[in-house]
């Protein structure tokens, strides 16, 4: 492949090394793996903010609105748990993609991480 992007599903994956592994083995040389993922914001405020949001109004308004908090409120826990930037930036390297970089969006609410196959 030239190209593999994933969008908010690496963090419901169980084994993200072999998965990001599997990802540079599939790819041809040059190839690039980019990775949209709810990331981890470093300001204080936001991150108060956001958390009060994830962790109580959204598995309310799931709640009435869907009629499943349960779903919103593993949303946020799966966020919570999934690494931080630098972390998938080293896990990335691990796997053995080169030029590995991140770009923070919203704060580092959400980050665009970036590898290419050597």
């Amino acid at each position: 492949f030239d190209v593999i992007t994933m969008a908010f599903g690496l963090r419901n994956v169980t084994d993200k090394d072999m998965a990001l592994r599997e990802f540079n083995r599939v790819l041809k040389p040059g190839g690039r793996l980019l990775v949209l993922e709810f990331s981890h914001t470093k300001n204080p405020l936001l991150k108060k903010a956001y958390d009060l949001y994830s962790f109580s109004a959204l598995p309310m308004m799931g709640k009435i609105i869907a009629n499943d908090a349960e779903s919103y409120r593993y949303l946020a826990e799966s966020i919570r748990m999934h690494p931080d930037q630098e972390t998938l930036k080293g896990m990335f390297k691990d796997a053995g993609f080169a030029n590995c970089e991140y770009h923070n969006l919203t704060g580092g609410i959400v980050a665009l991480h970036k590898g290419i196959k050597p």
